[in-house]
């Protein structure tokens, strides 16, 4: 297929996407689900128009997902507007550690015992498949800022900060793979755990929020002063682009500085509204999102706007701008997914899932969180909804970039690629159904 086709074969599938929004919605089939699908019908199973390989192609890959990761990571911290001191933080908070601890060591466990594979690569396995996926995620994440849902935004919480705890499991495995073909030392073991456990996700989190803090107070008082109302997208780029460079420069994580980020431009918002309230806001009103006090179709108004709705403008901005760039990175992704599956099939990554989302991740939601006056049905929701994708992607582009090209990483790989698959698919065809049953829509 010649160039343009391929930009008129993009066009329709975005078109026919934009025009079956609401059907999606409220089907069992999600946008990713058809992504998916439409890669697997564009690749070697079916009409075998385009060939890539994530794993090959590791070097693309991993600088892709990057910007993808980062761009969501960014998109679900601005959308937390609930206090640090809520249930919804501390549940997410014990989701994205001591779950996410639990998770990676028992899927090591297992895929050592059932597979054969070597302690290290079952523990790349394990940190691999463990993590909530910030992008595909956002099927139960939360809508918007205004979202309170306590089972949305506990899920958000995990996913922005679950790569503080799952990555570094990763670089241990490296180090042990490595160790194989090297002297181990108990050095490499302290450095690993000062450098790549404590001080990247201290790190990373002070980067991120002192960044979206100060640029967004910063911003908002520009426009207050300038009265400046155009479009300005490219504060969202800017933040997510500084928050991932200066932390990755100092050997932090730079997707948790990226969650951490909107986390910081979100309080600079809550800051600027509780001491310059709107005039339109009666006192004993509860204060909206600043980014609903501006009417998009009025923008341009000469009127004076107040400090508040300054910070709107930056928000609102900043949420429209990285939720398209979070879709379109998304959409090409799972689409190139599809088309590599035919390469990396492996029939074990199957079973290997359904252990994973119905016996592990379950089990470990509800011990970690008993005694958090949570209701059953939550319990249930928690332990189903750890939906992997394209942080799963990422973190083996990275594994084949750092040395995991032997036949057995090859075997890992590819249960982990089908593992992904049958994620996307599973969770999306049930996101719907379950979210809708009466059982569970008071959760309370």
């Amino acid at each position: 297929m010649t160039f343009l086709g391929w930009i008129a074969a993009t066009g329709i599938l975005f078109l026919c996407m934009s025009l079956a929004s609401g059907w999606l919605h409220r089907g069992p089939i999600t946008s990713f689900g058809l992504y998916l699908l439409t890669g697997i019908i564009c690749g070697p199973w079916v009409l075998d128009l385009i060939r890539i390989d994530v794993v090959t192609h590791a070097e693309s890959m991993k600088p892709i997902t990057d910007v993808a990761m980062a761009a969501s990571l960014f998109i679900t911290g601005l959308k937390l507007r609930q206090p640090f001191s809520t249930q919804a933080w501390r549940i997410g908070c014990l989701l994205a550690f001591p779950t996410m601890l639990l998770t990676v060591l028992s899927m090591m466990v297992i895929v050592h015992y059932l597979t054969g594979l070597p302690w290290a690569l079952s523990l790349a396995f394990g940190a691999i498949v463990a993590p909530t996926d910030p992008v595909l995620a956002s099927l139960i994440s939360v809508n918007n800022a205004r979202d309170d849902d306590s089972l949305r935004s506990s899920l958000s919480v995990e996913a922005g900060l679950n790569d503080g705890s799952a990555l570094p499991f990763l670089l241990l495995a490296l180090l042990l793979y490595g160790s194989q073909q090297a002297p181990w030392s108990w050095t490499l073991f302290a450095r690993w755990g000062a450098i790549d456990v404590i001080w990247a996700l201290c790190a990373g989190l002070l980067i991120g929020y002192s960044l979206g803090w100060l640029i967004g107070m910063l911003a908002a008082r520009m426009r207050h002063i300038y009265q400046d109302s155009t479009p300005n997208d490219l504060i969202a780029l800017a933040l997510i682009a500084l928050s991932y460079a200066a932390a990755q420069y100092v050997d932090a994580s730079g997707f948790l500085a990226a969650f951490a980020a909107g986390v910081g431009l979100r309080q600079a918002e809550k800051r600027i509204i509780s001491r310059h309230p709107p005039d339109e806001i009666a006192q004993d009103d509860e204060t909206p999102p600043a980014e609903e006090l501006v009417n998009p179709n009025k923008r341009h108004s000469q009127q004076k706007k107040g400090r508040a709705k300054s910070v709107g403008l930056v928000v609102g901005d900043a949420i429209s701008f990285g939720g398209t760039l979070e879709r379109l990175f998304a959409a090409g992704i799972i689409i190139v997914l599809g088309v590599t599956l035919a390469q990396h099939w492996d029939p074990r990554g199957l079973y290997l899932g359904l252990i994973l989302f119905v016996l592990i991740r379950p089990i470990t939601v509800f011990f970690v969180t008993l005694g958090n006056r949570i209701p059953h049905s939550r319990h249930i929701l928690l332990g189903w909804f750890g939906i992997r994708g394209i942080g799963s992607i990422n973190y083996i582009a990275y594994a084949y970039l750092h040395g995991m090209k032997d036949t057995a990483s090859a075997d890992m790989i590819n249960m982990a690629l089908t593992l992904v698959i049958t994620s996307v698919v599973l969770h999306g065809i049930t996101v719907a159904p379950i979210l809708n049953s009466s059982k569970f829509k008071n959760t309370e």
